[in-house]
């Protein structure tokens, strides 16, 4: 089995990593755009050019699926994704874990990228998933891009920056940008009031990981030998995962995976 993911940068990497914790042996093929990133800022004209490009770069390795590993692609790009490549490549997008997040009932806060937040994209998905919920919408100014670079002071400026504007009372956080996933633990700690119970946190890459396996009628086996191979595509260029990448754990993980030759 192989499977491909793509985004701009290394947001890739927590959905990464989940899919090789449930198939060790599975081929993984990463797609990154170091020439056009970020995509945040770009016209979605743009950015679904970009990600087209990107996944196309992908799919010529003839992997399985397809998976965005990130938000704003999916919002963009995943219906053009998807008009390009199905039914013989299934695409898998990225949405933030609200519908779950809102079952729990608690006052939640999203955290998401300034472009994601407020969108209407944003604001239909708590309309459909979060009525009578009370929800708050945190922009995160430059958090994906710390997180992009392993910037450590400006990743805790920007999580202390995102966590004065959460609400005491929540809950409940649910992280709508897949950068912010390898920093989550940061996040717990920095909302995490004193004398409340423990923060939940609903991150996105563990779901995508496992609707994957079932688009491609397939079962986890977390047991199975960890004979994937690994190969690193920079704007459709064979290469290696970007040094920032290595500061991650899940960065570390998948440097243990076996280079495709």
């Amino acid at each position: 089995m192989k499977i491909a993911l793509m985004d701009s940068g290394i947001g890739l990497l927590a959905a990464t990593a989940a899919v090789r914790h449930l198939r060790p042996d599975a081929d993984l093929v990463l797609s990154l755009d170091p020439d056009g990133m970020p995509w945040g800022p770009r016209t979605p004209q743009d950015l679904t050019a970009r990600a087209l490009a990107v996944a196309e770069a992908a799919a010529a390795h003839r992997p399985d699926a397809l998976i965005v590993g990130c938000n704003t692609a999916t919002v963009h790009a995943l219906a053009a994704l998807r008009a390009r490549l199905e039914p013989d490549l299934p695409v898998i997008g990225t949405v933030p874990a609200i519908k779950p997040a809102a079952a729990g009932g608690g006052p939640l806060a999203i955290w998401a990228t300034p472009a994601t937040t407020g969108s209407p994209y944003q604001r239909n998905l708590i309309r459909d998933f979060a009525g009578g919920v009370d929800v708050t919408e945190v922009p995160c100014w430059g958090l994906a891009e710390a997180v992009e670079r392993a910037d450590e002071s400006a990743i805790a400026a920007a999580v202390d920056a995102a966590a004065e504007l959460t609400p005491d009372e929540v809950t409940t956080v649910v992280l709508g940008c897949t950068h912010y996933e390898l920093v989550a633990e940061r996040i717990r700690a920095a909302v995490q009031r004193p004398g409340l119970p423990p923060l939940v946190l609903h991150c996105s890459a563990g779901a995508v990981a496992a609707q994957a396996m079932r688009r491609l009628g397939e079962q986890p086996a977390p047991e199975a030998p960890a004979t994937g191979t690994l190969t690193v595509l920079l704007s459709g260029r064979e290469g290696a995962l970007p040094l920032p990448a290595l500061t991650y754990a899940e960065g570390r993980l998948l440097q243990q995976v076996t280079a495709a030759g």
